[in-house]
Formats: C-alpha cells, structure tokens, sequence
C-alpha cells in the first residue's frame, strides 16, 4: 500500500486515507487507539484478499513447481532433523542477524508447552485475523506438507513462495554455514524462512509455535509481547527433563521482560517455575481458573458450545467446531492470549465484541485433531503421541462420538512413552491394530505389538506393517458389527502416522 499522504499536505489527493479515516470514525465503541490499529491492517487485507487455500495443501498440480519444491524438501532434508538437537540460538541469531533480523519487523505471539500448542496457534491466528490484522503463523511439526508450516491470512504459503523464500535466503544460509562448527538445522532454516516471509509479507503480528522445550528452542529469537504455556506434561524427556519441573524450566524461557505470560493449567511444580520465571523479568501473569477460564461447555452437533471467562469479562454462547475439554481449554488460552495482545486485562477493562469472537472460533478447523475423514463406517484421526495427549484424546473421543465399538489403529514414535499411550486408550478400544509409518523414527509393529498384547491382551491385537493394510484391517473390523450399530475407527499414535492416513484414505 503506498505511504499515506499527509494531513497537511495541499496536494495530497483522496485514497486510501479516506477508507482509513472513514473506519476510524465509523469505530465510536472501541479505543480509540485500537480502532486506527485495525483500521490500517483492513485496508491492507483489502489488498491481501481473503484467506484462501485448503488447510492442508496438496502437491502442486504444476510439474515444475512440484519439481522445485521437492528439490528444496531434498536440502532441507539432509540437514539435521528435529529429533537432533545442539542447544544453541547462536546460529539461527547469526542467520537471521545477517538477514537484517526480520523477525524484528512485526510483535509476536509466542506458544509453548507439550500438549495443544498447535490448536491454540490456529485458534489465536483465528480472533486476530477476525479483527482484520493480517497474520503469520508459524507451527511444527505438518500432518502432510512441508508448507503448512508457515501460513499467511490463515492459509499456509504457496509452494512457489515457499520456494523463493528457501531460495532468497539460501546464499546467507550457506554463508553462516561456513562459519559454525555445525550446520543450520532443518528446524533452524524453516524458522528463518518463516520469519523472513512475514516481514515480507508483511504481517501486522506473528503466531510463533515452539518447536521443542523453549530457551534454546530456534524461535525463542523472538522477543514476543505475549507468552504462552500450554498444559506441560512429559514428554521429549531424554532432552526436556525427566518431570514437569524440570520441563518448565526449559519452557520457560520463551517469557521475556515485561511480557504478558497466559499460562493454561499446569501441575503444581511446573507452575511454580514458570511464576517464578516471570517475577524474575517482571512479567505479567495471566492464570487459567483465575484470571481466565472455561465457565461451562456442552456437547453440540459438530463442536461444542462455551462460556468463556476472558481477561475482560464473560463470553457467552461460543461456538467451536471441535471436541473435547482439552480444546475447550485451549479456546480460552488463546482468547486470553489475544485479549493481552490488545492490552484487555491491563490498560483496557472491557471485552473483545462478543460477535467477532463468536465468527472467528466458528471458523476454527485443526487437521488431524480428532478429525472425522470418512463414514460408514466413520474414521477419526488424532495425532496424540503421548500419555497426556493419549487421556485428552480418550475423553473427547467418549463424550462426543459414542461409538458402540471402536477399532484403534496405532503407529507410535520410538521414542515416546508407548506403553503409557496405550493403556490411555485401553477401556476404549475394542481392538487395536498396529502398524507403523514411513519414517525412521517409527517404533517397529512387531516391538509395538508385543507391548499392545502386555496392555490389552492377544485376542484384541492385530499386527498390520503396512499403513494402508491396517486402514483396511480396522474399517473390516468395524463393518462387521453391521452399518447401523455405531463402531467406528481412530487412527493415532504420531503426527506423521495421521498425516500418511490422511493421505491414503482420500484428504490433501
């Protein structure tokens, strides 16, 4: 957009300062100082346009492009992966120092925790891009594409974007290569893109997951206005610590000076770092079950309906179009996340407008989150992956579907605390089939199975290698009780064993 001309000017000419001050007035219920804020970020969408593409890209119909991007997938991958850490900001702060330290351009949201980090990112990108400011969000690990990774207006970035980005920034990373004693890992460089893009694009405010932990975490060269910890459990314990305690040390080190902390409920130890963290750096403390929090759910036909308490007041009637308590908490982590954002709760007592908080969670969708792919019989997919996700995922399964039969299809993560996941999902599951993704990282079926057989017994486990032939075992599974009595398929255990069913079974 070009620059505004100025008020004084005698030969400034109308444009887009009359749309700007025409919304500004039209704004007589809202601060003053809020109104001019999105204000200017509409006018700018205007020429955005509106959110477009799927939430989960297909490949690109374009031979070419396709062709490119694999290309860039086939650097990106010989770099170190993301279960290969050197517990540094020293390199991604010398990439992003070199790249004129885009991720400066714009403030900044940053997510934390173990479980919901993810939903909360898409829920908190949902109020504000209903509040017409332009968004980045920026998560890990993608169900499908390396791309949904970094998302502008909503919408993960194109793949010939995504393209250009890796191939703009790709001399200045090859030169911070030369000199580390280690290369620029696959997490680091995709960090970087991201924040290279939203400066580019530009964004009004950036939604900045976490990728592991928090202080050494590549993000955290951020220095984000808003912190957020979602629930912390165990997890990544060979690298995070061996209790919540000693994970929310590392958590906490996304919460800088005089920054506003939204912290989700937590264990007791766990809490007691992170409000230890924030007096340190004289951080404000908003509190789920005290400052904010989830006054009342029920079921509905396709979500459920809330009250929401915020930093500024009640929410009622509140539509989310997705199950379960846990995402229910997590709507009113990111309402409070994004009522700080505006400075609701500490330079402003008043609430969000109930109508635009009600159209942006309506609008909430979270692939692979206890997402129904298919019918008759009905197959669910959640990327649960530990024993807390495995509980959440459990509950929400039983309090919103009310399956009379449910067939567990499970390809677990080696490293993760199988055992724990499976004995989550043991009074639900009638049977369960085990199988195992692609990926190195995939916990073999025979060593899965073995375990299953110690948690539910020989006569409920069925051992399938291949994704696709367990897909098939499960669905026959449930169409034998008949097509009207209600068995159904849940297909978890990994983000990467979702991502490969999503695919086979006709999704992206």
């Amino acid at each position: 957009m070009s620059e505004r001309p100025r008020n004084d000017d005698p030969d400034s000419t109308p444009g887009p300062i009359d749309e700007f001050d025409e919304i500004v007035e039209s704004e007589t219920d809202r601060d003053p100082d809020l109104a001019v804020i999105e204000a200017g970020s509409r006018t700018l969408r205007t020429q955005a346009g509106p959110p477009t593409g799927d939430p989960i890209p297909a490949r690109p119909t374009d031979p070419e492009v396709d062709r490119a991007l694999r290309e860039v997938e086939t650097e990106l991958a010989s770099r170190w992966g993301e279960t290969k850490l050197d517990p540094s900001l020293v390199r991604i702060e010398a990439l992003l120092d070199i790249l004129g330290s885009p991720q400066r351009a714009y403030p900044s949201i940053h997510i934390t925790g173990t479980n919901g980090k993810t939903s909360t990112a898409r829920m908190i990108e949902a109020l504000l891009a209903a509040f017409d400011l332009r968004t980045g969000r920026y998560t890990s690990p993608h169900v499908q594409s390396v791309t949904e990774r970094i998302s502008l207006d909503g919408a993960p970035i194109s793949a010939e974007r995504f393209i250009e980005t890796y191939r703009d920034i790709q001399p200045y990373i090859e030169m911070v290569d030369t000199q580390q004693q280690y290369r620029l890992s696959f997490f680091e460089v995709l960090t970087a893109m991201a924040f290279a893009a939203f400066a580019d694009a530009p964004v009004d405010v950036a939604v900045v997951e976490v990728g592991m932990g928090g202080t050494w975490d590549a993000t955290n060269a951020i220095d984000a206005g808003v912190a957020v910890v979602t629930p912390i459990a165990l997890d990544h314990t060979d690298r995070l610590g061996a209790t919540p305690e000693e994970i929310a040390v590392e958590k906490s080190g996304i919460i800088k000076k005089d920054a506003t902390v939204v912290l989700a409920q937590q264990p007791v130890d766990a809490a007691s770092v992170l409000l230890k963290k924030a007096v340190e750096v004289d951080a404000t403390v908003a509190r789920e079950g005290l400052e904010f929090g989830v006054l009342a759910r029920e079921v509905a036909v396709g979500g459920q309906l809330l009250t929401l308490r915020g930093l500024g007041g009640e929410y009622p009637e509140v539509f989310l179009p997705l199950h379960g308590a846990h995402q229910a908490h997590n709507a009113a982590v990111a309402l409070a996340a994004v009522e700080a954002f505006f400075g609701i709760g500490s330079q402003h007592a008043r609430t969000l407008d109930i109508d635009t908080v009600r159209r942006a969670f309506a609008s909430v969708t979270s692939p692979g989150r206890l997402e129904v792919v298919r019918h008759s019989p009905t197959v669910v997919l959640d990327a649960a992956h530990n024993p807390a996700g495995a509980q959440a995922t459990a509950a929400a399964i039983s309090e919103a579907f009310g399956f009379s039969r449910l067939i567990g299809v499970v390809g677990a993560s080696g490293d993760k605390d199988v055992r724990g996941f499976l004995e989550a999902f043991e009074p639900i599951f009638a049977e369960i089939v085990v199988t195992q993704n692609s990926t190195h990282r995939a916990m073999d079926a025979d060593a899965l199975a073995a375990l299953a057989v110690e948690v539910f017994g020989a006569e409920r486990v069925q051992v399938e290698p291949r994704l696709d032939d367990a897909l098939e075992a499960a669905i026959t599974l449930a169409e034998e009780e008949g097509e009207f009595t209600g068995a159904g398929v849940l297909v978890t255990g990994s983000v990467i064993t979702v991502g490969e069913a999503r695919l086979l079974l006709g999704r992206g």
